[in-house]
């Protein structure tokens, strides 16, 4: 028999708010925000640990994952707006991880909605640009105080918990609508990454412009169904992607979205119109996939607020929020020496 109606929608709801919570990476208050008895980095990486305990030694958060190295060629079209080295015309190495949005590093592919790609783009002055992106178009909620609420909704097991919190949050519903509705893809090289977050381009005569970021895929988008990829494997991802690069370099078209004067910086939540100006500023070219145990991106924490000279945050909260947990998420899973790295288990169809 059905369950009821509201049933079935409340059910949706956790299960939404359960790929919010380990999308995107944790977030904690920082700075100005941090008092005592309120959010901190290791409250939020305890709400994300399962009941059954943590993983040692993997990510607290985007666990499952795999590294790939490359260049970023660009075209030099971002030097009008930005002085960061690795926008002057040329190729700078790239080391990188695709991911899945799970504390499980052994889930399997078709139960994890979003994926997200790290970066970190290298120059020859020193500077390093990392980046931590998903595939939304949008985040779910539009502070970190709103992020921990979902959290806390998702986990709870009052019924009305999830109803509550989105009555109270009513931005949440743009996001639920993608991730009950967007096409799901059989590969990362088809998937899209944005930053979500806006930072600050700095140019060579010190004018600041709000952007956001986007790596759009060359390769044919051919969707499918969830159902369909889980028949592929539990792990077919990272076996296509390492198939896939192994036969021809995959590539991703870096775009930049110019914010007008009056919209919005602070809220990942909204965005801006399709009229903003947008400026294509290179290709992401991924060559080689390594597993993450002895990968290069294994020691890497993709914290986003290391940027280089030319490129700063904005007054988006999540930022610098998001840096002060991926920080003690690094250094609890370094810290488990026995088991940093090691294989995980994986899921069995």
């Amino acid at each position: 028999m059905s369950p009821p109606p509201l049933k079935n929608a409340i059910g949706s709801l956790v299960l939404i708010a359960a790929t919010v919570a380990v999308s995107a990476g944790a977030f904690a208050y920082t700075a100005g925000w941090l008092t005592p008895g309120r959010l901190s980095p290791e409250k939020l990486i305890a709400a994300l640990t399962p009941p059954t305990g943590p993983h040692p030694g993997y990510r607290r958060n985007h666990a499952k994952g795999i590294c790939f190295t490359g260049v970023f060629k660009a075209n030099g079209t971002g030097s009008e707006i930005s002085r960061a080295t690795a926008l002057k015309s040329g190729e700078y190495p790239v080391l990188g991880r695709f991911n899945l949005a799970t504390v499980n590093p052994g889930a399997a592919d078709a139960t994890v909605r979003v994926r997200g790609i790290g970066l970190q783009i290298a120059t020859p002055d020193g500077a390093y640009w990392r980046m931590a992106m998903i595939d939304p178009p949008i985040f779910a909620v539009s502070t970190p105080a709103g992020f921990y609420a979902l959290q806390n909704a998702a986990k709870s097991a009052d019924p009305n918990a999830m109803p509550t919190f989105v009555a109270a949050h009513p931005e949440f519903a743009a996001f639920a609508s993608w991730a009950k509705s967007a096409p799901w893809t059989s590969s990362y090289a088809e998937d899209a990454f944005n930053s979500l977050n806006s930072f600050v381009f700095v140019d060579d005569e010190d004018n600041r412009r709000a952007v956001r970021w986007s790596f759009h895929p060359d390769a044919a988008v051919t969707p499918i169904t969830p159902e369909a990829l889980a028949a592929l494997g539990p792990n077919h991802l990272d076996e296509e992607i390492t198939e896939r690069v192994g036969k021809a370099p995959q590539t991703w078209t870096m775009t930049v979205t110019v914010a007008d004067p009056g919209d919005r910086t602070n809220d990942p939540t909204v965005a801006w119109p399709d009229d903003r100006l947008t400026m294509t500023v290179g290709t992401l070219e991924v060559n080689r996939i390594e597993a993450e145990p002895d990968g290069p991106c294994r020691d890497i924490n993709f914290d986003p607020t290391i940027l280089p000279d030319g490129v700063t945050v904005s007054d988006d909260p999540f930022p610098a929020a998001r840096s002060a947990t991926y920080a003690r998420s690094y250094d609890l899973r370094t810290a488990e020496a026995k088991d940093y790295p090691r294989q995980p288990s994986r899921t069995q169809p």
